[in-house]
């Protein structure tokens, strides 16, 4: 029965992965295939040339020596560091939209200052992302009131990402190669990285949960009771911690509990889990008596992820016709009748004209398998003209189309390949995420916090076309841990 499920795991990750590739493909065929061919076929050849001479070069390089494989990992991740330094310094430090909402209020702002003024103001309505807003506030204030402070740290926190999927992707296969695969990939994604100059609290979040993912597998008790706190942390910055705690569960029950009877280990997480609740609780109780939020980490406006996500115009995005439902000068009581009226007329909608699967094939085109925007998000084309902004938006979309693609090959190899069942505990996240994403508020860089999780089964997928393509095994003389890196 075990082996059913991990099957049937599989088979929907399959699934999940051959749409995002067929819906990629349209999206290509739409977007970029008949715009600029000339320039966009070249661009294409040399980067895949580059990634495959890269890549082969990794699984080339030895990795029964640990000083080499340290050599290796950190010398990709400096590389990474350097170019993303690049990329912050020319894109403008100009932070709007939701990024603006968050640096320009710290702007003279000081704790016990309310961050809004009416109960259906944004940090009122969402008061869950007051956690992020101290974190803002916190930086500013060790370091000034200095765009750069945000965008350097987003760059340590892409860096130590990086070192975690190759970490995991090393304890899950137990191949060097493939680790080094994994990084490869993620590092060379522009849409991944692109938004490390805007006050953006999805690397740090990403980062807290790849950590409690590493941490839970390592099976000891001190790493479980870790895991609860990086989890809270997790939360705290990036509110997608439901999906997240509900492939932990998930994974628990039917791997810990059921397959391996771990019992020892079940309960450890369960400690994980408590321990986050009680942080998680403590935490919006300082918010309250911080004077910052009196509604601590609060949701009090559960409808609006809906309304949006359920508009079949707007394809479950945000739209300047929902403009209706933001009325800040009323009260919340009054704008939750309207929203959730506009919620009902959405269903209704898509019950009528039989619209729910459009919808649904639609949002996850432009969630997975489109550009995440992110060039876009960093104000990229305010200082440069429009050849070189639509140049930058091709190359960074190339990004995703590998790891697209890859990742879809190394979906369909998990079915012939021995792996660890710890893969499970990022597959379920990861379903977990795609599926509430079909009912909910959508956008392309949606997806950034579970790129690396992409990147570990695209690492699978490139290692294996790079040995087919190589005509060689290139097989591994040694594996080792994570103690060869320290």
């Amino acid at each position: 029965m075990q082996n059913f499920i991990s099957k049937a795991i599989l088979a929907c990750v399959g699934i999940f992965t051959t749409a995002v590739l067929l819906l990629m493909a349209l999206y290509y065929y739409q977007e970029f295939l008949f715009k600029n061919p000339l320039r966009n076929i070249i661009v294409l050849f040399i980067a895949l040339i580059v990634i495959a001479v890269a890549g082969f070069s990794l699984m080339k390089i030895r990795t029964d020596d640990k000083n080499i494989n340290r050599i290796v990992l950190f010398s990709m991740i400096i590389f990474f560091m350097v170019i993303a330094l690049i990329w912050i310094s020319l894109v403008p430090k100009t932070q709007v939209s939701d990024y603006g909402n968050f640096w320009l209020r710290l702007y003279h702002y000081d704790i016990g200052d309310p961050l809004y003024q009416t109960d259906n103001d944004y940090f009122s309505k969402y008061a869950y992302q007051t956690g992020f807003m101290y974190y803002a506030y916190l930086v500013s204030k060790i370091f000034g009131y200095n765009i750069f402070a945000i965008q350097f740290l987003n760059v340590i926190y892409q860096g130590l990402t990086l070192l975690f999927t190759y970490l995991l992707v090393d304890k899950i296969f137990n191949n060097i190669k493939m680790a080094r695969l994994s990084v490869l990939l993620l590092m060379i994604d522009l849409d991944w990285f692109a938004l490390n100059a805007e006050t953006s609290n999805q690397y740090l979040g990403s980062l807290l949960y790849l950590i409690t993912f590493y941490l839970i597998i390592q099976n000891k008790t001190w790493t479980y009771a870790l895991a609860g706190v990086t989890l809270t942390a997790g939360c705290l910055i990036r509110p997608i911690g439901p999906v997240i705690i509900a492939g932990i569960v998930v994974f628990t029950l039917i791997y810990l509990l059921w397959k391996q009877r771990n019992y020892k280990a079940s309960l450890k997480v369960l400690m994980t889990l408590i321990i986050y609740f009680v942080l998680f609780s403590l935490a919006g109780w300082g918010i309250k008596a911080s004077g910052m939020n009196e509604y601590g980490l609060a949701n009090n406006d559960p409808e609006w992820k809906f309304v949006t996500g359920l508009n079949y115009q707007s394809v479950g995005t945000y739209s300047p016709d929902m403009e209706r439902l933001i009325d800040a000068s009323k009260s919340r009581a009054t704008m939750s009748k309207v929203e959730k009226a506009a919620l009902k007329d959405e269903i209704t909608y898509l019950n009528e004209n039989h619209a729910w699967l459009k919808l649904f094939i639609k949002k996850t085109q432009l969630l997975w398998s489109s550009r995440t925007l992110a060039t876009d998000g960093a104000n990229f084309s305010m200082n440069h003209n429009q050849k070189t902004v639509d140049l930058v938006n091709y190359i960074s979309y190339l990004g995703s189309v590998v790891l697209i693609v890859f990742s879809w090959i190394g979906s369909m190899s998990l079915f012939k390949t021995k792996f660890d069942d710890n893969l499970y505990l990022l597959l379920l996240p990861l379903m977990a995420f795609a599926v509430v994403q079909l009912i909910i508020e959508v956008q392309g860089r949606y997806r950034i916090e579970f790129l690396p999780i992409i990147s570990v089964m695209a690492s699978l997928g490139i290692y294996n076309t790079i040995k087919v393509l190589s005509g060689s095994k290139l097989k591994q003389k040694k594996s080792f841990n994570i103690d060869q890196i320290d």
